[in-house]
């Protein structure tokens, strides 16, 4: 499975981004280069998908050695009758029962402790015995020695405990390749409760405080490997509680269906439970289970209650669960139509996600990039999270309401968003000093990390901000109304800022703004050095972390926000399928003043239609020598990587700044949310050009999708007005676009921003969904072509199980750009370099099938999507949602240095030093605490590449959205 961090290396501040620097190989002064090579070193991970006549296999090749593999063949044999289908990732062939693959182009050279990975589908009868051995380049492997298995068996999912009660964990563990569990510990989220040294393994724990908790076990053995349990989610109650499960539950019409009922802690004597509708549809009817008695014998025995469903009615009601001297317990069933069995997946997968038990939520409600907390991709932890994950809640519950009636839950996600991820007054003070004629002070984006700081130069000429006074008359504000990017939600650094407290320190518990990118393209998240989004010199250098980044004579205390445009347009999405569902059932007004503030955000979402500098778009070259903008003629009226603000801490202080961005991603692109802004009434903006500006963004996106559409049908990368990020003169023959420069890796290079084809689902199904709803035609002629290539490189496997794209290569360059006469893209060419069963791309690529199939009425597109929703549902569902496993090779880079200049020392909130030898690691010290840690440090050891399930907030949610969609659109 392809890397995760594929998927967004993140957002720039103001000093960042684009374009890759080859260094050179150093040699010794005389010009000669001895090599002494050392012999190979390797280790191979085999897995498999298997449905009883055929599967797929799975190889990671890790080089073990301190020399890079140039060029690999892999061989090793079956024991049965094993035979190959096709493969992928590298050329595969079969001679008897000896398998050879060879490399690719693309990834013949692993380096010293690096991984690629390779597959292939094969079919077979009888048994399936794996092989025993491998070899790369003729020397055999290590067989990758396999973690343990270790499954949380006590408590259950959702059980509910009175405080000061016992919690009784309990697991089982087991050992591979002849090893024994040397020991069992058991955790509440990142914190160690206790270890037990011998089966049955146990531990009662009475500490756990009132609320919910996230409770695992990690199995250690005898060679030094580990590995956790699933989370189990509880809840511990502050006295005696009904407990019910689930607390969302879809019952079609004319059916019934059942939710359990037991008591929390044990009584004393007997306890009824009474269950009854308290408000709501009356079409749905306590048919059995009305009274429950327990005893305190049997008071943790659950009891069925069923509700039944009339032949006609829809919309939810709430059934209460009550005893004496016990808190209640609420459970909401929703009467679906007869046919609607995806919204009752949808009800199931909503009820996993928003259990508090099951760890998706912070305690303020705000939900986290993962339930897992080790995690690096964009965040680089997984209790961080994200503007998108703001947008995919908001989704979520318009999704919710649509299906259940209630949009008190839209509206609540709307205000949660509002209070904590947009920033507030104190958040951003002194912007009544922007002055609009002169945005901000140019600064170069330099190519690599170690470059870094990038001098500000106030010599070079910057265009005027035409939207300003327009965005203060319409709102009455100098503040900008949109989402920071990202969010330490637990505090984990230490930065404390509070919304609202731009000056807290680490003692503060609540959310804080971060950043982390600020670099240029090179600086991966493996490369970043994390900083307070409000730099009041409290840590860090003398100077904070600013001359990390920028070079000034001076320095002042400054705060400094970046906007995720696709984050932003995705709530302009949701809001506007709020409405559009909300009005069907006659209950527009429920969602209005929500809308309006969408409306409100995608008027200064046009922020991410600027050039950085508001300098002209088009030939834009050299930067004293590209022109100012005077106004819109700086606009490219496209979603670019971000746009920024900030400015002094001091309220007092005389200035403040606002960029934008000159690189622009095909992936960001979201004609839905432009069709709403410019042409649906209930989200048209306020200010006196937002409409006439989106309307434009609109046409200019679908052309964009044109010209970056390749021959087979797969949308390249973008275009930049600024190559290099410094107004650098581009190659000779250089396609554009009106102007700009076309860039295959527009933004960021470590690793290449549009190899990842989860750019190419979401952004395809944001036009899949504009062309449902209005039938354009250029969207069709995108979609038609996308669709056929994509449909052509997935795989539904006769259980269910699929193979998607993952990575993709790119070659050649477009056509430039004739809006009258559009080119053939002949030159421009996408190949799938290996295949993955993600299940988050899986259900966006599903949703752009669905769409694209209800209105087109493609047979095979709406039958591979049903075929994607069930796999998924059938193979791959456990206590928290749907996931599958995934091999973190890149997870060798805890070890990367970080690039800190010479002499430059500073300290993180907890201590952690920053300096010229830090590494990602040592400035996270935090980690070495997380359950998980031990799977890294024995793949840094040379273990193998550890394996990781993990359940992301957006994937989760889009899974379900899935569901309801495909209710929505084909049952």
């Amino acid at each position: 499975m392809a890397p995760r961090w594929s998927r967004r290396a993140a957002r720039r501040l103001w000093t960042a981004v684009v374009a890759a620097l080859a260094l050179p190989f150093a040699m010794p002064a005389d010009g000669t280069a001895t090599a002494h090579a050392a012999a190979l070193q390797c280790s191979v991970d085999y897995k498999t998908d298997d449905w009883g006549s055929g599967f797929t296999a799975g190889l990671t090749l890790t080089n073990r050695g301190t020399d890079a593999i140039d060029g690999w063949t892999l061989t090793y044999d079956y024991a049965g009758n094993q035979t190959l289908t096709n493969g992928w990732s590298g050329t595969w062939s079969q001679s008897g029962t000896t398998v050879t693959v060879k490399n690719a182009s693309w990834n013949g050279t692993i380096a010293a402790g690096a991984a690629v990975t390779t597959g292939a589908q094969f079919t077979y009868s009888g048994t399936n015995a794996a092989p025993t051995s491998f070899a790369i380049n003729g020397a055999l492997c290590a067989g990758a020695h396999q973690p343990p298995v270790t499954v949380l068996t006590s408590p259950t999912a959702g059980a509910v405990y009175t405080q000061g009660e016992a919690v009784p964990l309990a697991a089982t563990a087991a050992a591979a390749d002849n090893a024994t569990i040397s020991k069992v510990e058991f955790y509440d989220d990142t914190t160690l409760l206790g270890t037990d040294t011998s089966a049955p393994y146990a531990l009662p724990v009475s500490s756990l405080t009132v609320g919910s908790h996230s409770l695992l076990a990690k199995a250690y053995d005898s060679l030094g490997a580990s590995a956790e349990s699933t989370p189990v989610g509880i809840t511990v109650a502050s006295g005696p509680a009904v407990v019910a499960s689930p607390t969302q539950l879809g019952v079609q019409q004319g059916t019934s269906g059942t939710f359990d009922v037991k008591l929390s802690t044990q009584p004393s004597s007997d306890v009824t439970v009474s269950v009854a509708r308290t408000e709501g549809n009356t079409g749905l009817t306590v048919t059995g289970g009305s009274s429950l008695t327990f005893t305190p014998s049997d008071w943790d025995t659950a009891r069925p209650v069923t509700v039944t469903a009339d032949a006609n009615g829809t919309g939810s009601a709430t059934f209460t669960a009550s005893a004496t001297g016990h808190a209640k317990a609420t459970v909401t069933v929703t009467e679906l139509a007869a046919t609607k069995a995806y919204d009752a997946r949808f009800l199931d997968l909503y009820g996993r996600i928003t259990d508090p038990a099951n760890g998706y939520f912070s305690p303020e409600g705000i939900p986290y990039h993962s339930v897992e907390t080790l995690i690096v991709e964009a965040p680089d932890q997984g209790h961080e999270t994200t503007s998108e994950a703001y947008s995919y809640l908001l989704w979520l519950q318009a999704m919710y309401g649509k299906v259940t009636g209630d949009w008190s839950k839209f509206n609540s996600a709307w205000a949660l968003m509002e209070k904590y991820m947009i920033p507030t007054h104190a958040d951003q003070p002194a912007n009544s000093f922007y002055g609009p004629a002169k945005p901000a002070t140019y600064a170069p984006e330099l190519d690599t990390p170690d470059e870094y700081p990038a001098k500000l130069d106030t010599s070079v000429s910057v265009g005027s901000d035409p939207i300003a006074g327009e965005l203060k008359s319409a709102y009455g504000t100098d503040d900008v109304y949109g989402m920071h990017w990202i969010q330490d939600v637990d505090n984990v650094y230490g930065y404390g800022n509070e919304p609202g407290s731009c000056e807290a320190g680490p003692s503060a518990t609540g959310p804080s703004y971060i950043n982390t990118f600020q670099r240029g393209p090179q600086e991966s998240v493996w490369e970043t050095v994390p900083q307070p989004t409000c730099d009041a010199f409290k840590y860090g250098g003398t100077n904070g972390y600013l001359d990390l980044f920028t070079g000034d004579s001076s320095y002042s205390r400054q705060w400094k926000f970046t906007d995720a445009p696709d984050a932003d347009a995705r709530a302009v999405q949701a809001a506007y399928w709020a409405d559009v569902w909300a009005k069907q059932q006659g209950r527009g007004a429920d969602v209005s003043t929500t809308v309006g503030k969408a409306a409100k955000m995608g008027d200064y979402l046009r922020y991410a239609m600027y050039d950085k500098y508001f300098k002209k778009i088009g030939n834009c070259v050299g930067p004293s020598t590209c022109a100012a903008g005077t106004g819109k003629d700086a606009s490219h009226y496209l979603l670019s990587w971000y746009y920024a603000w900030g400015g002094a801490l001091d309220s007092s202080a005389g200035w403040a700044w606002r960029i934008g961005s000159s690189h622009v991603h095909g992936g960001y692109q979201n004609p839905l949310a432009a069709y709403a802004l410019s042409s649906y009434p209930d989200l048209e903006p306020k200010s006196a050009t937002g409409t006439a500006d989106w309307a434009t963004s609109l046409r200019r996106q679908l052309e964009f999708y044109q010209w970056l559409q390749s021959s087979e049908g797969a949308i390249a990368g973008g275009a930049t007005n600024s190559w290099q990020g410094r107004y650098a003169s581009p190659p000779a023959g250089t396609s554009t676009f009106y102007g700009m420069y076309y860039d295959w890796q527009p933004v960021y290079h470590d690793p290449p921003s549009n190899q990842w084809f989860g750019f190419q689902a979401w952004s395809m199904e944001r036009v899949a969904e504009y062309y449902q709803q209005t039938g354009n035609a250029t969207a069709k002629a995108i979609l038609d072509k996308w669709v056929t290539w994509a449909l052509s490189e997935t795989t539904v496997n006769p259980d269910g199980t699929y193979q998607i794209p993952s990575t993709l290569h790119w070659s050649g360059q477009p056509d430039t750009w004739n809006p009258s006469s559009p080119g053939s893209n002949s030159g421009l060419h996408v190949t799938v370099a290996d295949y993955t069963n993600d299940v988050g791309v899986a259900a966006a690529y599903a949703k752009t099938l669905m769409y694209y199939g209800a209105k087109s009425g493609d047979p095979t597109a709406k039958s591979t999507a049903k075929a994607l929703l069930d796999g998924m549902w059938d193979n791959y569902r456990d206590g928290l949602g749907i996931a599958v496993p995934e091999t973190r090779a890149d997870y060798n880079r805890f070890d990367d240095p970080v690039s800190v200049p010479s002499g430059w020392s500073g300290t993180m909130p907890n201590g952690d030093s920053i300096n010229s030898s830090s590494t990602f690691a040592s400035m996270r010290s935090f980690y070495e605490n997380d359950p998980a840690w031990s799977k890294i440090e024995a793949y840094l050891a040379g273990g193998a590449a550890p394996s990781f399930t993990y359940h992301r907030f957006w994937a989760q949610a889009d899974i379900a959205l899935a569901m309801g969609s495909y209710a929505e659109l084909l049952e």
